[in-house]
């Protein structure tokens, strides 16, 4: 037999609207960029268990991360453009 009931482990999110959506969002982005700190971490976590709206938007922003980095071709820069750009922003800063 099914239960509609969902069990402890089976928790469903119930918030569906974020009201912190920009806050969120840079959360979200500093997780998947790996530059989340530990209490970051722990409030991800623990959002990520009730609002379905960060949860589709993690996914997007994780998806969307893979791609970019599915396309982006991993080049060696020579090193004499290396020290050129170096330069450069020694000139500008």
């Amino acid at each position: 037999m099914y239960s509609s009931a969902p069990t402890e482990t089976e928790k469903k999110p119930s918030k569906t609207y974020c009201e912190h959506h920009a806050e969120c969002l840079k959360k979200i982005q500093a997780v998947l960029d790996g530059e989340a700190t530990e209490v970051e971490k722990d409030h991800f976590r623990e959002n990520m268990e009730e609002c379905l709206h960060c949860i589709k938007m993690y996914h997007l922003e994780k998806c969307v991360k893979e791609v970019l980095q599915s396309k982006v071709d991993k080049k060696i820069c020579p090193d004499n453009l290396l020290a050129a750009i170096k330069l450069k922003l020694n000139f500008t800063a």
